[in-house]
């Protein structure tokens, strides 16, 4: 494979960080507080999966979305710990 770009792999529905965090406190229950930070210098604001270069170039589609894996993930790390 002669491919040299960066694909964000992720997921078609986009969220915010903010959003994300949120999703997490309601699935685990979870009381914590949300701190917020600067951003790192480099760190971009909005990262956005293009689903046709995933697919294209690496063949590659997520099979789970958002919900569901954080639900799964959640329940791996409950399992773990």
């Amino acid at each position: 494979m002669d491919f040299t770009v960066s694909v964000n792999l992720g997921n078609p529905d986009e969220c915010t960080m903010l959003e994300l965090a949120k999703k997490v406190l309601a699935i685990t229950g979870s009381k914590s507080k949300i701190v917020y930070q600067s951003l790192p210098q480099n760190d971009p604001t909005q990262r956005k999966y293009l689903s046709g270069l995933a697919k294209k170039e690496l063949d590659w589609e997520p099979k789970v979305y958002l919900a569901e894996g954080l639900k799964k993930t959640i329940a791996y790390f409950e399992y773990i710990i």
